[in-house]
């Protein structure tokens, strides 16, 4: 499924009605091949989304703002900000049946082109001054394609012509009876000579005339009726001819299957959407809110579970040496069976085999020739000694693994909940602090400032206070929350520390389980339909010794079984 030029088509049509004329007040680079931009038209925000990803190339308008993905902006990020941010879109256009859209900006440089080439596998975004390539997402040089180059300084030159391929507009019976006569592959469907013979043709618009002209999807075109094909074709044509467009998506129980910009026929499940933005927009799903920063989170999610298995695998071998004490036993019994046999053992000996039980397997214990058999056998007792001494030790070293592990665990709930550059800049800080950064040091985000808790005013009036991380967790309890005021956290599970402002009063029952319904939320169980969240007042927590920030125990706690709800559930 790509944008075909008809739904390209369509959207320079939807362009020209709410962006030209709009000024440019900012761009990001949302991901690694994409850019947004915001555009201020007709007294309202618009904002634009570009992608010349190989495999989902696309372009827009999404319904929120756009988010920066990126640590540092990309090269054409940065270009982009000084060409185009500022700038008044003065044209939106499509050559002719191409898949190309161009933006026309006056911007504070002069006069620039946005070239949006959305074909999978040779996508590219290309910024464009006087016909010169100032840069492009993806650069291509004469190795990878002699016929045009996309470099900078280099001239901008658009995909060679289509030649072969008939209007489908206008088309007339001889002309498609024509075509499929010229076919000389018996194997060959009918979709497939229409995709290649007519311009503007998309696999999903071939498949679309042939299901309306009664074939099916394996028809072969030697049996394709002409007559019945144009006839398809034209009611398919007709109302796009006049740029009457119908943009829809097809959802089924396996989710959204397609988008066009004309009622489908072929794939059940059809249903129009009020913009072709809207319905690319539900096909692909924007890259807004918390999701813009999914990129981001893949490497301090894998430094994450690199530190869990780590500190898991030093706790199993800590509780392991609390119940296997089979070699702290072997060192005693060699100690013991070298004073019983130290007057067998002869000089220069280097081993003596011996069982220490009857029905026990024999012993094989190494002997220092320099040393006496009694030497011998106190080095063996001093390892014992040592060993056990050291497994003194071992139930406080569980204690702060299991506390790291119940960290690091907060630590990733914290970065599956960050919304912004500074909640996820806090846990990659964090695990360099810990040691559990590999590579270069992470550098705090330039600007980024620290996360605040989110406050929540409920129709009571009562403040509600919600830690989305660690720190936050450990400024709401101690810093935001007093001794008398409402604690709630979900059971058993990460999550946000909530603190009910009560001032003396009693929170009523809807307070509770709006606050319940939020730490529901901002915890590691968002996703289940209940959630039970524990409710204690504030005096009854308290830190854990050698914890990580927000680490607590809690008592006298009563419990809310409640659905998760965000605070844009609550108005």
């Amino acid at each position: 499924m790509y944008l075909d030029a008809l739904t390209i088509s369509a959207l320079v049509d939807e362009f020209l009605d709410v962006l030209v004329g709009g000024r440019v007040q900012d761009s990001v680079s949302v991901d690694d091949m994409g850019i947004g931009l915001e555009i201020y038209a007709s007294h309202q925000r618009r904002y634009l989304y570009l992608s010349a990803d190989h495999q989902t190339p696309r372009v827009h308008l999404v319904p929120d703002k756009l988010r920066r993905g990126l640590v540092k902006p990309s090269q054409v990020g940065l270009l982009f900000r000084r060409k185009v941010e500022g700038g008044i879109i003065s044209h939106i256009s499509q050559p002719e049946w191409e898949r190309i859209l161009h933006i026309d900006v006056e911007g504070p440089e002069g006069e620039v082109t946005i070239i949006v080439e959305p074909m999978e596998r040779r996508s590219n975004l290309l910024l464009v001054q006087n016909g010169i390539i100032l840069d492009s997402m993806r650069r291509v040089g004469p190795d990878e394609n002699r016929y045009r180059v996309s470099l900078p300084n280099h001239e901008y030159v658009p995909p060679p012509p289509q030649t072969g391929k008939l209007n489908p507009i206008g088309l007339t019976l001889d002309e498609l009876a024509g075509l499929l006569a010229e076919n000389d592959d018996p194997k060959r469907k009918t979709q497939q000579v229409l995709t290649a013979r007519l311009l503007g043709a998309s696999p999903l618009v071939a498949r679309e005339i042939v299901y309306r002209a009664g074939g099916s999807p394996d028809q072969k075109a030697g049996n394709a009726d002409p007559e019945r094909l144009l006839a398809a074709l034209q009611s398919l044509m007709e109302p796009l001819a006049r740029r009457d467009w119908q943009p829809g998506i097809a959802e089924n129980e396996r989710g959204i299957q397609a988008f066009s910009v004309y009622p489908l026929e072929s794939i059940p499940g059809w249903r129009r959407t009020e913009t072709v933005s809207e319905a690319l927009t539900l096909y692909y799903s924007a890259p807004v809110g918390a999701d813009a920063y999914n990129a981001a989170k893949v490497p301090v999610r894998e430094a994450l579970h690199e530190a869990q298995a780590k500190v898991a695998g030093k706790l199993a071998s800590l509780r392991k040496s609390m119940t296997d004490e089979t070699e702290r036993e072997v060192l005693r019994q060699s100690g013991e069976l070298l004073l019983a046999y130290q007057y067998a053992i002869q000089k220069g000996q280097t081993e003596l085999r011996a069982q220490y039980d009857a029905d026990a397997p024999e012993l094989v214990i190494t002997i220092d020739p320099d040393q006496t058999p009694l030497e011998n056998a106190q080095r063996f007792f001093d390892k014992y000694n040592r060993a056990k001494r050291a497994l003194d030790d071992v139930p406080a070293l569980i204690q702060d693994s299991e506390a790291d592990l119940a960290y690091l665990r907060q630590l990733e709930t914290d970065l599956a909940l960050a919304a912004n550059w500074p909640e996820i800049d806090e846990v990659q800080q964090t695990l360099q602090s810990r040691g559990y950064w590999r590579g270069k040091p992470a550098q705090r985000i330039a600007g980024g400032g620290k996360s605040a808790p989110l406050r929540v005013v409920s129709p009571d009036g009562f403040v509600i206070w919600v830690g989305r991380n660690s720190r936050q967790n450990e400024q709401v309890t101690f810093d935001k929350g007093s001794p008398n005021d409402l604690w709630l956290h979900a059971r058993d599970v990460p999550g946000a520390h909530v603190v009910i402002k009560t001032d003396g009063r009693i929170a009523p029952e809807s307070v509770i389980e709006q606050a319940a319904a939020l730490a529901a939320y901002y915890s590691a169980n968002q996703n289940e339909g209940k959630v039970i969240v524990d409710v204690t007042e504030r005096r009854y927590v308290r830190k854990i010794k050698g914890g990580g920030p927000g680490m607590v125990t809690y008592r006298n706690e009563v419990t809310r079984t409640i659905a998760p709800r965000s605070e844009k559930d609550f108005g």
